[in-house]
């Protein structure tokens, strides 16, 4: 992957703070807990973009950063509004494109994953979720995403097919990415530690948590 695969990288992210991040995973494991897992998750993706051969590579945070983010990123504040809003104002900061998006949830990541957007000649790039929604969403020209974005219903089991429709209902040529699954209940954690990278922060955090409780 010696060629760059698009132009700006974005990750969009909660600052993992207990009580704020990953909820969903509460019960059974506790605030710190999810959040140490959130933090981990957080933390793998970011160190894959690092490694992605991007000209730009952009973290949207909602929060301050910490410890667990790399240099080389740009640090941008997430814009006011529902998460529609967010990803539209995301895209808005892109002076040009191709430009990809993803979030935090989503550890098993891989730059390999990656590796037809922005050369593959589309329109748009799309990460459907197992749960739904989406994982990815890129534009080859940015400033298409804010009439494109806005106004999908988000975290619904039906955010990534009406986002998906809207693409291809505006005439654009979408390349379709592998599923992921989302970290967001207890019942995902496992089985996305299970896709990892060998040595992954994810899996090493989880091995952790499940090693205290013994």
């Amino acid at each position: 992957m010696s060629a760059r695969l698009t132009d700006t990288l974005l990750v969009i992210a909660k600052e993992p703070v207990p009580g704020r991040v990953k909820t969903r995973l509460t019960p059974p494991y506790t605030p710190q807990e999810a959040a140490a897992l959130a933090e981990a998750a957080l933390a793998d993706t970011l160190h894959t973009v690092l490694r992605a051969p991007v000209r730009r590579r952009v973290l949207v945070l909602d929060g301050v950063p910490g410890p667990w983010l790399p240099p080389g990123f740009d640090i941008v504040p997430q814009g006011a509004g529902g998460l529609d809003e967010r990803i539209a104002a995301a895209f808005g900061r892109c002076d040009r494109g191709p430009a990809l998006l993803v979030g935090m949830d989503t550890p098993q990541l891989t730059t390999d994953l990656l590796a037809g957007v922005g050369r593959d000649g589309t329109d748009a790039w799309f990460g459907p979720a197992a749960d739904g929604g989406f994982w990815a969403l890129g534009f080859a020209d940015p400033a298409r995403a804010a009439a494109l974005v806005r106004g999908v219903p988000m975290s619904t089991d039906r955010t990534g097919a009406i986002q998906r429709r809207r693409l291809a209902e505006a005439g654009l040529s979408v390349s379709d990415l592998p599923v992921l699954r989302d970290v967001d209940t207890a019942a995902d954690v496992a089985e996305v530690a299970a896709c990892c990278p060998p040595g992954s922060r994810f899996t090493t955090t989880l091995n952790s948590l499940a090693e205290a409780g013994r």
